[in-house]
């Protein structure tokens, strides 16, 4: 009878399993040590810094974008302004004669625009002449930089 006893409680104390203990080993490697941390913040210090420079050269690109888009669409609306007028607005009246009726503007069938004539995409006003040097009227963007000439993000956006 005695053997018969000694496999049940040998099946029950192999089943309870207990919590590990703050000495055991099993609990030392459940984390991260420092070094292990430093590691992983290093390797993404490195992504981050192989990344974060094309994400940008994009962000300006997309700008540049923008404001071709812009100019575009204002060009459209000065066309229009001319089939209504029969010259463009002069350079003193600027860009706002598609938004508000010039004095002595009989034909004016605007406003030519739905919303405000935009900043460039860099937060400064479109520069427009008219007559221009490039034709009819220049309508022009300096890019990042504000100055005239640049490449890439710096580089001037026009009309011509």
């Amino acid at each position: 009878m005695r053997n018969e006893s000694f496999p049940i409680r040998s099946a029950m104390r192999s089943s309870v399993t207990l919590p590990p203990r703050i000495g055991d080993a099993r609990w030392r490697n459940g984390g991260f040590t420092l070094l292990e941390l430093l590691v992983v913040m290093v390797i993404i210090g490195l992504l981050a810094g192989l990344v974060a420079p094309r994400y940008f050269e994009q962000v300006g690109k997309s700008n540049t974008k923008i404001a071709r888009a812009q100019i575009d669409s204002l060009s459209k609306a000065l066309d229009q302004y001319r089939l209504d007028m029969g010259v463009y607005p002069t350079t003193e009246e600027g860009l706002q004669a598609l938004m508000t009726k010039p004095q002595d503007a009989t034909n004016w069938s605007g406003p030519y625009l739905q919303k405000a004539v935009p900043p460039d995409p860099w937060g400064r006003p479109y520069h427009y002449r008219s007559p221009g040097e490039h034709g009819d009227y220049d309508l022009y963007s300096l890019g990042k930089d504000g100055k005239v000439g640049g490449t890439g993000e710096n580089t001037n956006v026009t009309s011509w």
